[in-house]
Order: C-alpha cells, then sequence, then structure tokens
C-alpha cells in the first residue's frame, strides 16, 4: 500500500534535492544504489538528456543506479558527475573489472530566464542532492529541479507562472505500485483533466479575483495558437521549456518492459499540459522498475500515465510565487 502517495513508496528508492533559493534553480536525484531495469521515451523537440542512448534495449548496459533531474539547461547535466562521485564513494556502479562506473541518466530544463542565469547546477549540487536523499516523502513545489519551473510561456515570462515538481503513487493491484515524480517546466497551460480547468498557465493581462473553472485570468494558449497573433509568437518563441520526470514501479520489467513503460506515461503528460510534445519543449520521462513483483506491462503503463498526471497536477497545486510569477494558490487567494 502507498504510504506517502509519493515516489519513495517504492521499496529501495530515495529521492534527494539541493538547490540555489537565490538563483531559483536546482536538482532532483532518484536513487536506485541496487540497481533498476530502465527505459527513456523522449518526445519534446528540444530535450537535453545524459546517458539515454545506453537504455535503448539494444544496447548492453541492463540497469541503472540514479536518475537526475535538473535545471540549468545544459549546464545542469554537470550535476550527474557529483552523482556519480556519491555512488562511487559508495562502491556502487557497473563492474568493469577496473572500476564500478555507476550509471547515472540525466535530463535537464531550462530555467535560466527566472532567477540568476549565472548559477547553475553542478557536480557539487548533485553530490549535496544525493546526501540529502531520503526514503521519506520528497518535498514537493519549489524544490530541487522544481525551483525555477515556470509554465505558460507562449507571451514569454512576464505572463507565465510559477511551476514546481510534484510525486504520486498508485496501487496498480497484486501489490504492485507505480509511482512519478515530475519537474513541470512547460511551454503551455496545467490542466486538470477531470474539469478541463486551467491551473497554472499562461495569463492575460488582467489578473482579478476568480474560481477555478470559472472565466479568470488565463489566455488559454491552444486558443491563443489558433489566432494570428498566437501563430506570430509561435514563430519567435524559443526552446525554453521542458516537462522531465521519473515513473518508478516494483514491477519485474526488462529494458523493453520499462521502455514501453515510459512511452505510456507520456498520456499522462498529454492530459494534463495543453499543449505537448511541442518543438520547443523537451518533454523526456524515464522508467525504473526494482523487480519486486510480476506484472503485466500494460497494466503498469497505464497505471504510470495517470501517476504522471497526478504528479503534475501536485507540481503546479503546491508551487509557491517565485521570481515575479505568481502560483495556482495565489491566484485562488485572489
Amino acid at each position: 500500500m502507498s504510504r506517502f502517495n509519493s515516489i519513495t513508496d517504492i521499496p529501495g528508492i530515495r529521492v534527494g534535492h539541493a538547490q540555489d533559493e537565490e538563483a531559483l534553480t536546482g536538482c532532483t536525484v532518484v536513487l536506485c544504489e541496487k540497481g533498476a531495469s530502465a527505459g527513456v521515451d523522449q518526445r519534446g523537440g528540444a530535450p537535453g538528456t545524459r546517458e539515454t542512448d545506453l537504455l535503448s534495449p539494444i544496447n548492453a548496459v541492463g540497469k541503472v543506479h540514479a536518475v537526475l533531474l535538473a535545471g540549468g539547461s545544459a549546464f545542469g547535466l554537470d550535476a550527474a558527475a557529483g552523482v556519480m562521485r556519491y555512488l562511487e564513494g559508495r562502491k556502487v556502479g557497473f563492474n568493469t573489472g577496473a572500476a564500478r562506473v555507476p550509471i547515472v541518466p540525466a535530463a535537464i530544463l531550462y530555467d535560466l530566464a527566472i532567477g540568476r542565469a549565472d548559477r547553475r547546477p553542478d557536480d557539487e549540487m548533485g553530490y549535496q542532492a544525493c546526501v540529502h536523499a531520503s526514503a521519506d516523502a520528497p518535498m514537493e513545489g519549489n524544490i530541487g529541479a522544481g525551483m525555477g519551473a515556470s509554465v505558460g510561456k507562449i507571451f514569454g515570462m512576464k505572463q507565465a507562472m510559477k511551476s514546481g515538481l510534484g510525486s504520486a503513487c498508485l496501487d496498480a493491484g497484486g501489490g504492485v505500485l507505480v509511482g512519478a515524480l515530475v519537474a513541470v517546466n512547460a511551454f503551455g497551460d496545467v490542466v486538470d483533466p477531470q474539469t478541463g480547468a486551467i491551473l497554472a498557465g499562461a495569463r492575460s493581462t488582467h489578473i482579478g479575483p476568480f474560481r477555478l473553472g470559472q472565466p479568470g485570468p488565463f489566455a488559454d494558449t491552444l486558443a491563443t495558437l489558433r489566432k494570428p497573433a498566437g501563430r506570430t509568437v509561435m514563430r519567435l518563441v524559443s526552446s525554453r521549456n521542458t516537462v522531465i520526470g521519473v515513473v518508478v514501479t516494483n514491477a519485474r520489467l526488462t529494458k523493453g518492459g520499462a521502455t514501453k513503460v515510459a512511452q505510456m506515461a507520456h498520456d499522462g503528460l498529454a492530459r494534463t499540459v495543453r499543449p505537448a510534445h511541442t518543438m520547443v519543449d523537451g518533454d523526456t520521462l524515464f522508467a525504473l522498475a526494482t523487480g519486486q513483483r510480476q506484472a503485466d506491462i500494460s497494466t503498469v503503463g497505464a497505471y504510470a500515465a495517470e501517476a504522471v498526471a497526478q504528479a503534475i497536477l501536485r507540481a503546479a497545486r503546491t508551487a509557491t510565487a517565485a521570481g515575479g510569477l505568481p502560483s495556482f494558490n495565489d491566484l485562488q487567494a485572489s
């Protein structure tokens, strides 16, 4: 059963964060030191990743020991070296005979337009995220890789909103758990799929009191795209967005099975981010399987999509205002 409704409900999984609160950037590590089968599915047109080729089912290395999610754009990939340093110190890694090499895939998001662009996640920040890793429920919102996350950027940062990091975990039956941890830095809006209401996204110039589900301050990115002004803006928008995350299950999956779960997990992203997988997003999801339970791949994938959807909604709902951007909670209180 789920203890925390978070990814750390999966036995053997620890999550750690490190961040620079002034610079509004940070990183989050998901540790699986005993190794986990892993897959990845990258669907956005502007990815920033590390060690994803080895996750292909046709390649040799079978297990990973951690996954890093980081801000800082491509600079943030440096934080993976700190994760490797931590794991090497614990003698964790793929045994090559001469040394143990920790396998640490990573994905980054672009948060340089908020806070300070000259301070990014680095080796030491990655190491500190590992030092602070715990099997307790991870913090959400403005933390780790979600520190500088924002959404709704069709009109630029001045009309965007603050988002963050969210987690969720679901019981798929038969003792199988499926959890997700997602940092939400989307070009589009975060939408509740149950009601169709925008929770966080591009704002119109007017901000006034409103109730969720009622006409409010949102421009609606999808509706804007079909207007001449929206089409003009899209030609000017740069690749500064990405939803990145990790799905973990205690099911027993091959690399091929984990890859399929990562693919299906993107359905949850598409349900809650509108539009998703654009050419200016680098949307990337990893899937890890720790191998304690027998399970059907399709069932795990279906629950992975739901866990990702819930984690994305949590990321929007737990974020707080920062860098001049309001959050879901600020608009609810207005």
